[in-house]
């Protein structure tokens, strides 16, 4: 009973003293060199009786207590959880409502089933105490015991999966098992928690002996519980059929888009599959909605880098380049000057790869590769649509760029973004590509770079003594922070233990001066452009990273990792 936990139980008994000190301790070391658990030992002998003791570890934990297990559960219930769930956690569920799932648990001290389970059910897992043989016993009786006959209703309907990975399968096969009732009901809990934790990705992942998914939440990956390598089939059928992808099909990577109604509301997710050695894995990309509502100042911007930005898209002409790795919030960043450039005499035409998000009264061009659409033939079509903003999903090669540079040119603002490390990055990319510096200067208005940097859990933000290797590269001083502590997350289940909760974004914000502009049609180096950017008022991204971490917003490690 509770082996591995006897020094949580020693602790527990000796601060309530219900056990006498001197037979705690006899009891306690006796138990040491023994193969009976610290709990099984004291019940056994008589010095405290079962009850007592899950009462005592209840009151410990702050969770309810159950000293009669029920006979028979509820069958909504049961049905939340899949049998590979249950018995790795060591859980049955006992109630639910509308909030929260009561779980009797064997092992109420994993520090991880609340965490877990909270976003696996996409409610409030609450554990309750009770004899954890019998929540054993409950475990195999509902979800069986683990062995080869265990979750018969799970099986695939159609036998020979296991034996050729499903090659012989026919595609009206492959949809028999994509709609089992099972396959059906675990990709809609997936769906609904990556919309509840607010994911941006999840990744379904077959491996050799397991069926891995994984969420990415605030830029990190998060392992939900593993499935079973045969549910990797029947589950990645499913997602091509709501993706409306050939199902047939397992040789070649496919893309495709999807609407599900999850957590409540319409959620829009970007479908990728990719042949891999043990199936296709399927990653999907959520797109939500609620991005597309952002106002500019809503990003995070300082004042400056926003009046900054919003006198830029002010102007009749001239290209503004969001920069910055992938994940960093540049496509939300444009759609939000869109929002600012959207009124009813401006005619404002894009062209992405793929269109993520629809906006009212804007006209969306998506680039098709395999009818020769791309994005510098689609620029040439917009000269000609009698726009006035053009936004360009992505600058990709010299032909996209001459073409943007002749609309702005010709008296269009256009939006665009780039991959470069920082802003006066992007200026040296473009020449690299292979254009004019003059024309360059020219256009070119303005650069914003950034990064997003994951936030502090305000519910278990605390003082944190940084490292002093991180400090020297970041060129503080201990002695200096003395009057500003650094924070970190100690880990609680509000951030599921990870010690971050949400992220916030950081800014580089460089505008085209005179200085600048002589400078690049002179062909400058980059250590060049950066040196006159910083000496007219330009912020690097590390500074910004600074002033988050001083302010307690921020971890010392994301601003090494991210500037």
């Amino acid at each position: 009973m509770y082996a591995g936990h006897d020094q949580a139980i020693h602790d527990l008994l000796a601060e309530r003293r219900l056990v006498d000190a001197a037979v705690l301790r006899e009891t306690f070391a006796s138990c040491r060199s023994g193969s009976r658990s610290f709990a099984a030992a004291l019940i056994e002998q008589g010095i405290v009786g079962q009850p007592d003791l899950l009462r005592a570890v209840a009151a410990h934990l702050e969770c309810e207590v159950a000293l009669e297990v029920p006979e028979t559960l509820p069958p909504d219930a049961i049905a939340l959880l899949d049998p590979a769930t249950a018995r790795a956690y060591g859980v049955v569920p006992l109630a639910e409502d509308a909030r929260a799932v009561s779980l009797l648990a064997a092992d109420p001290f994993n520090p991880n089933l609340v965490g877990d389970l909270a976003f696996l059910l996409g409610r409030e897992a609450r554990p309750v105490v009770a004899d954890p043989a019998q929540v054993r016993r409950l475990i195999e009786r509902y979800y069986g015991d683990g062995g080869p006959a265990t979750d018969a209703s799970l099986e695939p309907a159609i036998p020979g999966v296991e034996a050729d990975g499903g090659e012989s399968l026919s595609a009206t096969d492959l949809t028999l098992l994509a709609g089992q009732a099972p396959v059906v009901r675990l990709v809609n809990q997936v769906l609904a928690l990556v919309v509840r934790e607010q994911a941006s990705d999840v990744h379904f992942e077959p491996f050799e002996d397991e069926f891995k998914i994984r969420c990415r939440i605030d830029g990190a990956l998060a392992d939900l519980p593993p499935q079973p390598r045969r549910l990797a089939l029947p589950v990645t059928s499913r997602l091509k059929v709501l993706a409306n992808l050939d199902i047939a099909e397992r040789r070649l990577p496919q893309d495709g888009r999807m609407r599900v109604l999850a957590g409540g509301r319409s959620v829009d997710l970007r479908v990728s599959t990719l042949p891999t050695q043990f199936g296709e894995s399927v990653v999907l990309r959520v797109l939500d909605q609620a991005a597309v509502q952002l106002e500019l100042g809503q990003l995070g911007m300082p004042p400056a880098i926003q009046a900054g930005t919003e006198e830029i898209l002010r102007r009749p002409d001239g290209i503004f380049l969001v920069t910055g790795p992938t994940g960093s919030g540049k496509t939300t960043t444009l759609y939000s000057c869109l929002k600012v450039l959207n009124r009813i005499e401006v005619k404002v035409l894009t062209v992405e790869d793929p269109v993520e998000y629809e906006l009212d009264g804007v006209m969306q061009v998506p680039v098709n590769l395999a009818a020769d659409l791309t994005f510098a033939r689609t620029l040439r079509a917009f000269l000609r649509q009698d726009p006035d903003v053009i936004m360009v999903g992505e600058i990709r090669d010299v032909e996209t760029a001459q073409v943007a540079i002749q609309a702005a040119l010709t008296g269009h603002v256009v939006l665009s973004t780039l991959h470069t490390n920082d802003a006066p990055g992007a200026v040296t990319r473009l020449m690299d590509m292979g254009v004019a510096p003059i024309l360059l200067a020219s256009t070119l208005e303005g650069i914003v770079a950034q990064r997003l940097l994951r936030r502090i859990c305000p519910a278990c933000r605390a003082p944190q003594v940084p490292a002093e290797h991180g400090l020297r590269r970041l060129g503080l001083d201990r002695e200096a922070l003395r009057d500003r502590p650094v924070h970190a997350g100690r880990g609680c289940e509000s951030c599921r233990g990870t010690g971050y909760k949400g992220r916030l974004g950081i800014f580089e914000f460089l505008r085209i001066t005179d200085r600048l502009r002589e400078r690049i049609v002179r062909g400058a180096s980059l250590a060049e452009l950066r040196e006159v950017a910083l000496a007219d008022g330009m912020i690097p991204l590390r500074e910004a990273a600074i002033a988050a971490l001083l302010s307690g917003a921020t971890t010392l490690d994301e601003v090494l990792k991210h500037t």
